[in-house]
């Protein structure tokens, strides 16, 4: 078979469309015949040297698919060959075939197509997971959102809309009647305003019950500042920097807490805890078409370098989906 692999780390040059052996599967593992992949910051990290995929894991970039069922390993039950299913992966998505654990299979949702299903396991289970189960959005809550354009901050903005909350995203001028549209209440752009006075302005002075950040060090504080009393912030990236400094005084003062999750390196047992939930809790609301795949567009997976510079340029909304024949 085919796939993207990365000889030495570099820029988007260093993606290269390589013959490489077939996947097998292991006890309790499925093959998919890749169908569509979807690009997530990951992997430009993977491309780069900075984060390597885990023991026992594709070496190919990719952390999710879609695609149809092609061969059953020893131990599996439930899924059958030629089902169209998609796919939450620790790698390999860059490719025409991948071996995935059966429990982090998904059925490819009522009225959603197989090629754009690939934009949902990753961020469905990523947003479900930390959203939902661990800090515990509710009904009539508030939700901010950082980077409201990208593939988890479009679906987090469906997923916390169709929830009750009311949502409020940061995101760039030029982003957000589209990021409206998707439910989001409230838009801040984040180059030109204080995402914290406007959080407090539009809550009144009470602050956000739930933010979802990806900046990570350079937002710490400030997101500290725009907590409610008894807040939850959920650090799951870190474009803004490692290391950061913390007021436990302020986190006191407002009962609040800091969490900080990571998907892809989690044990097999509990991705499929995740997967589960979100095709229990997350998938009817697809189906329901209140949560859809938002798809800014479709590129050929041997043009993943263009993909790439695309993501890199952030000048896209929603995934960015590679696709094979």
């Amino acid at each position: 078979m085919r796939a993207i692999t990365i000889p030495e780390p570099g820029g988007p040059d260093a993606l290269v469309w390589s013959e490489v052996p077939d996947p097998q599967p292991a006890p309790g593992e499925v093959v998919v015949a890749v169908r569509a992949s979807a690009v997530n910051r990951a992997d430009l990290l993977q491309r780069q040297g900075h984060y390597p995929p885990p023991a026992g894991a594709s070496a190919y970039p990719g952390l999710e698919c879609s695609g149809v069922v092609a061969a059953l390993g020893p131990e599996v039950t439930g899924w059958t060959v030629g089902q169209e299913v998609c796919a939450l992966l620790a790698g390999g998505g860059y490719a025409e075939r991948v071996a995935v654990p059966a429990g982090q299979l998904l059925p490819v949702p009522a009225g959603v197509d197989l090629v754009d299903a690939a934009a949902l396991p990753e961020v469905a289970c990523t947003v479900w997971s930390n959203v939902v189960q661990l800090a515990g959005l509710t009904r009539g809550e508030t939700l901010l959102v950082h980077g409201g354009g990208s593939g988890i901050g479009t679906f987090a903005i469906q997923l916390g809309t169709a929830l009750g909350a009311t949502v409020l995203a940061t995101a760039r001028s030029a982003k957000q009647d589209r990021l409206r549209a998707l439910g989001a209440a409230h838009l801040i752009d984040y180059r030109e305003q204080d995402f914290v006075e406007e959080v407090r302005r539009i809550t009144d002075g009470r602050g956000a019950d739930v933010i979802l950040d990806i900046m990570g060090a350079s937002y710490l504080g400030r997101n500290v500042s725009a907590l409610a009393t008894g807040g939850r912030l959920v650090v799951i990236g870190m474009q803004g920097g490692r290391k950061g400094e913390l007021d436990l005084g302020a986190l006191l003062a407002k009962r609040a807490s800091v969490s900080a999750t990571a998907l892809r390196s989690r044990p097999v047992a509990e991705k499929a805890t995740i997967v589960t939930g979100v095709r229990e809790q997350v998938w009817p609301l697809v189906e329901a078409g209140a949560v859809r795949p938002v798809v800014d567009r479709r590129l050929p997976l041997a043009d993943a370098a263009q993909a790439h510079r695309l993501i890199e340029s952030s000048d896209h909304l929603g995934k960015v989906l590679l696709t094979l024949p």
